[in-house]
């Protein structure tokens, strides 16, 4: 293995403990002894790495916009239907948020560490904007109800990050079940027989072609 290759993994290793210990601890209780404790290094070979709590925090914010850009690369393809991109999408990263510590503790970082949070406050933005365009697209291509696509987005991303705090077992019990059965009712209820009620302009719906 060259010396390149072994940095890496150990970058990945810091990483991943770097997230457990700020997902149990919270931002300002964890330290970086408390890192490099954890996958049995130095401090010193720690810094070797990275040199402060505040860039490991902000390699795992990094990570957190990587990992939905990611995953619109891979759903959202040319021709692909856009409300099934839609549900691909968020479904994929609800699951990433149940199943990797690294992208929770990224998400998580926003309430427990301020000096970066206007790092995270952009990613959300971001996302939130991926949102509206897919629902948009999903009115105008797929039959999608006219809901405010704007009001569509924060449902989606309030849901998505609540399930942060949900019960493990709960989660668990979803997928033996044959899964996503929170995101099936969501998805569901939004393309009700009943239909959106009467918008507003501000709403900034598309009701068609």
């Amino acid at each position: 293995m060259t010396q390149q290759e072994r940095a890496r993994r150990t970058r990945e290793r810091v990483l991943t403990a770097a997230a457990e210990v700020f997902a149990s601890q919270g931002y300002s209780r964890a330290t970086l002894s408390s890192v490099a404790d954890r996958i049995g290094m130095t401090k010193g070979a720690l810094y070797g790495h990275f040199s402060s709590k505040r860039s490991l925090a902000g390699a795992l914010i990094d990570e957190s916009r990587q990992a939905w850009t990611s995953l619109r690369t891979e759903y959202d393809t040319p021709g692909a239907d856009a409300g099934g991109v839609l549900e691909e999408v968020v479904v994929g990263f609800a699951g990433r948020l149940q199943s990797d510590v690294r992208l929770r503790a990224g998400v998580r970082l926003a309430a427990d560490c301020p000096i970066l949070a206007r790092a995270l406050s952009d990613i959300l933005v971001e996302v939130h904007g991926a949102l509206m365009e897919l629902v948009r697209r999903a009115q105008r291509d797929s039959g999608f109800p006219a809901y405010s696509p704007r009001l569509v987005a924060h449902l989606v991303m309030i849901v998505m990050y609540g399930l942060l705090h949900a019960p493990p077992g709960r989660v668990e019990e979803d997928r033996a079940a044959g899964g996503e059965s929170l995101w099936r009712l969501l998805f569901n209820a939004l393309s009700g027989a009943g239909g959106p009620g009467p918008l507003r302009a501000e709403d900034d719906a598309v009701s068609g072609p």
